[in-house]
């Protein structure tokens, strides 16, 4: 074991702790009172952005439940290194925000509108808090990315005694967990997926027990990942999306947060093997024990030791995996799964698909759950 894959690990699992979390809330809320300053919510809007549309639409309800005071900054796009797809994020944004408000119960229209105009104050106030969308709002050190994540904040205005007795106690959108059913459809339940990608870590069981709920066949199809495809990747990205991540484990009770980024070799390694894993039938084992030493105990999947423990765990024979160990074959496949995912409009992971229904991320199981009840 290398000093690097012992020390980063255990940063890692410190930094994305609830007890850090806990640390610096605390640390916050006694420097607010000691400024005497009131609770504020801070909403970066971008009129052209169909989240943040959707988030403007339901903000004064929210802000009628709570005891707090509300700003909001008019902001630009994001740039090319948070958007590298640009036009298929327009097409998709406006699909998956409908299709959102929907679910929730929202009565809600996209509008084409344009881009603010005048954002450089506003544009920097996002950069200097550290992130790099529209639709977020921001609270206290931390950041709330749209309808989808607002319920945490609810909790958190919540927990501070901040809400108004008469709202009673539910969040506006509570995300729902899948499968919530069950049915058998026979179909096929293709998961584009990465190696280096912590919300595909964190979803590692939930798709396979949705595929197995509704008798689906469970297609792992690997990609590339986006920094490894020469996409770019701005550094409020990077330090958002983990954080992210590990409170959506946390509330997913996942084990997540001892890591070590398994970017280049190690990502290529473990591709290697997963063709040949498939043709054991192990390749979901395979996989989820990459994700889970990875992701959650912080196993160097670039080691000798490392990938050996993750084979052995997925119930494969170390003897046969190295004599494999390495080779290119597996790149034809992951630039095929690559160019299916984009060419549905889909260019990150962890996507997923069935029929012609697919969707992006990991808390959008329930629209597969959706398709998949259709076939049932």
């Amino acid at each position: 074991m290398s000093i690097r894959s012992f020390i980063v690990p255990r940063i890692a699992e410190k930094i994305l702790s609830q007890k850090t979390l806990d640390k610096k809330r605390a640390k916050f809320e006694r420097a607010r009172v000691k400024g005497g300053d009131d609770h504020v919510v801070e909403f970066f809007h971008d009129p052209s952005d169909p989240y943040s549309q959707l988030l403007e639409h339901i903000l004064p309800h929210f802000q009628k439940r709570y005891n707090i005071r509300l700003i909001t900054h008019l902001v630009s796009p994001p740039n090319d290194s948070a958007a590298p797809e640009r036009e298929k994020l327009i097409e998709y944004s406006k699909m998956d925000a409908m299709r959102l408000a929907k679910k929730a119960g929202i009565e809600f229209e996209v509008q084409n509108r344009a881009p603010a105009t005048n954002t450089s104050v506003s544009d920097s106030r996002r950069e200097k808090l550290g992130h790099y969308l529209g639709a977020t709002l921001y609270h206290g050190g931390e950041w709330y990315w749209g309808l989808d994540r607002l319920h945490y904040l609810e909790d958190r205005l919540t927990e501070m005694g901040l809400r108004h007795a008469s709202t009673g106690s539910n969040v506006i959108y509570a995300q729902p967990l899948a499968p919530s059913g069950s049915g058998k459809t026979g179909a096929e339940l293709h998961w584009y997926a990465s190696f280096r990608s912590p919300y595909t870590a964190i979803v590692r069981d939930r798709v396979k027990a949705l595929a197995d709920a509704y008798g689906a066949k469970l297609k792992i199809r690997f990609v590339l990942p986006m920094v490894m495809r020469g996409l770019p990747v701005n550094s409020a990205k990077k330090k958002y999306i983990p954080l992210d991540t590990a409170r959506e484990a946390r509330r997913l009770r996942v084990d997540f947060g001892r890591v070590l980024d398994p970017v280049g070799r190690p990502v290529e390694l473990g591709y290697s093997l997963i063709p040949w894993a498939r043709e054991q039938g192990r390749d979901y084992d395979y996989t989820q024990s990459w994700l889970q030493s990875v992701w959650a105990e912080g196993i160097d999947a670039g080691s000798k030791s490392g990938i050996q423990k993750i084979v052995e765990r997925a119930g494969l024979n170390w003897d046969d995996a190295k004599s494999i160990l390495g080779n290119d074959d597996w790149r034809a496949e992951a630039e095929a799964n690559r160019v299916e995912m984009m060419d549905r409009g889909i260019w990150g992971v962890p996507s997923f698909r069935v029929g012609d229904t697919i969707t992006w991320g990991q808390d959008r199981l329930w629209v597969i759950e959706h398709a998949l009840q259709k076939l049932s």
